[in-house]
């Protein structure tokens, strides 16, 4: 009588290498960059209702800078007001010299907001993850982005 020990075999190989795969896994890369609203400020558009009411659009297009606050790109997008004296729901991209970020999400007036990470060009195509990004108290905020490419 012979036995046929394939099934095994193949059940053993296909979790070896899904466990191979991953312990594999790269790490996230961080990237911690500061959005410079000092210089450029944004244009506010009052569309309803005078003053801060829902549906008002934030635009900018502002230097980005590493953390010693050298200029290492453009920080540029708009956030549609959804929450009067809260919160935006915004869309931006991160142009840097090797390519290009997009992310999108919710930004709180005050305190920490955490944004998708929904796409990007050059060296961060097929990018995937979160930022969060702080509003400082000297007119900068810190966008601290954690991802994975392919």
């Amino acid at each position: 009588m012979t036995s046929c020990p394939a099934p095994a075999t193949r059940l053993l190989l296909v979790t070896t290498l899904l466990a191979t795969a991953a312990c594999t896994r790269e790490s996230p890369t961080t990237l911690v960059t500061i959005a410079d609203a000092r210089t450029d400020q944004a244009q506010w558009i009052d569309t309803g209702e005078p003053g801060d009411s829902a549906g008002d659009i934030l635009v900018f297009d502002q230097p980005l800078l590493d953390e010693q606050f050298k200029r290492i790109g453009n920080n540029a997008g708009s956030c549609l007001r959804t929450r009067p004296g809260h919160s935006f729901q915004c869309q931006w991209t991160l142009s840097l010299a090797d390519g290009s970020i997009q992310v999108a999400g919710r930004e709180l007036d005050q305190g920490t907001s955490t944004l998708s990470i929904v796409g990007g060009t050059g060296r961060y195509a097929g990018i995937r993850g979160d930022m969060t990004s702080t509003n400082n108290e000297d007119g900068t905020f810190t966008q601290t982005l954690r991802y994975r490419t392919r």
